[in-house]
């Protein structure tokens, strides 16, 4: 399998290349040069697949022969050793648990393979690769517990200053060894700007740097796999189903199109954002105009210029009709979020944490358009990564698991910085 820049297809590499560089030196996202889709048998059968053989079955082609078979395979079954429950929250609409992981949110996934390629790839090498990494909220914990201790790496995590949760920030700022956290004075497209420039830093070459961030194909496409989870547990009620993702850099909506295009019965996708609107506005009018993100109660979404929205453009062939048959795009308010948080517990007894409440907004306006249907939204934190605003929202006193109070007794380490030129001073010490 060979990968392409998306801002110039004559610049193609390997899986290895792609994973290894991140970013390509044009700046372009990297996509797949060929998608094949899997044949409609397996779909039939998808029941019968335990969830190793189906993400196997998923992510094969992508990575080619540059990682065996066998251990492909027990890269899979190392990244999926938790579960993906799906929750009925009401009638013909489910909850699509991915927190279940070592940091609880659903980046679990994508670290951990990546992770686990990288180490395969570094297995005979003295080399050293550093992940730089630009989080808004999980990714920094995700990343630093996946690439802990891994052979060969040292993690760089850049995240706003003030703009996480305390938890999120312990994840990341808490574990020492090859992870440093960098606190950043601005915001997360502050923090994403100065990754991508640091890429293309000539003087940073020699470095080997690489992403975490679902610019990552390793980190973006094992994200396709929790698409087919749901599935094959909703298979059963023969009905068209909607897929609402709650939506910051479109990482997840993006995976979910590519197991579309891999066959995948997927009827149509909702990316559901907070303020930070700029696709809903690009349906609206056909422009577009990222501007500056704007703080948020579901702040992993606030992203102003979504990064893998040009996957999906690509997917489509940039066939804004075609796309628009796919996909839709609702924004929402955080006092908007409050009311879904209360009405999902009022009616259910169901926690949900601000981003998944935005994504079932999104499902509920969706199925309204197409009653006869039935959906799922991603929930893709657990609630106690934002208590601070579940619990006065909700008036309850969340429980707080294994995971999380292994962090919240370590001192936290990070460094501030306020430019590229202080981030870049690190990098070349």
């Amino acid at each position: 399998m060979k990968y392409y820049s998306l801002n110039n297809k004559a610049i193609k590499v390997s899986f290895q290349e792609a994973v290894i560089q991140g970013l390509a030196p044009d700046k372009g996202l990297y996509f797949p040069e060929t998608i094949n889709q899997l044949p409609q048998s397996f779909f039939e059968d998808i029941e019968n697949f335990s969830n190793e053989e189906i993400a196997f079955k998923a992510i094969q082609q992508f990575v080619g022969d540059e990682i065996p078979t066998t251990e492909l395979k027990r890269i899979i079954v190392e990244t999926l050793s938790f579960d993906f429950p799906l929750v009925q929250v009401e009638e013909n609409v489910y909850s699509l648990e991915l927190f279940h992981g070592p940091t609880m949110a659903f980046k679990d996934v994508g670290a951990r393979f990546m992770s686990r390629c990288l180490a395969y790839f570094n297995r005979d090498k003295d080399q050293k690769n550093i992940v730089l990494v630009a989080t808004s909220g999980d990714t920094g914990g995700a990343v630093a517990s996946g690439f802990l201790g891994v052979k060969g790496v040292e993690v760089v995590i850049l995240y706003p200053s003030g703009k996480v949760s305390d938890i999120q920030e312990r994840q990341l700022t808490t574990l020492g060894q090859n992870i440093t956290a960098l606190e950043v004075d601005g915001v997360f497209d502050d923090c994403q700007d100065m990754v991508k420039k640091a890429f293309l830093d000539a003087d940073l070459k020699h470095k080997k740097l690489t992403s975490a961030n679902s610019i990552n194909i390793a980190r973006w496409l094992p994200q396709m796999f929790y698409f087919f989870f749901a599935y094959k547990a909703l298979k059963k009620y023969n009905k068209s189903l909607i897929v609402s993702c709650p939506s910051g850099n479109f990482g997840n909506i993006c995976a979910g199109i590519m197991a579309k295009k891999l066959g995948l019965p997927l009827a149509h996708f909702v990316a559901s954002t907070n303020a930070n609107d700029t696709i809903p506005r690009f349906l609206e009018n056909g422009i577009y105009n990222a501007k500056p993100s704007v703080a948020t109660i579901s702040n992993a979404m606030d992203v102003g210029n979504p990064s893998n929205f040009v996957r999906i453009q690509e997917l489509y062939n940039h066939d804004l009709a075609q796309f628009e048959k796919d996909f839709s795009s609702y924004t929402y308010t955080d006092e908007e979020t409050k009311w879904a948080m209360k009405n999902i517990h009022t009616n259910s007894s169901y926690v949900a944490e601000p981003h998944g409440a935005v994504g079932y907004l999104g499902l509920k306006k969706e199925l309204e358009k197409q009653p006869n249907s039935i959906g799922f939204f991603l929930e893709t934190a657990h609630p106690i990564k934002f208590l601070d605003v579940v619990e006065p929202v909700l008036n309850i006193k969340l429980k707080i698991p294994k995971q999380i109070e292994s962090v919240l007794g370590k001192e936290k380490i990070s460094f501030k910085i306020r430019s590229y030129e202080e981030l870049k001073a690190l990098l070349l010490k």
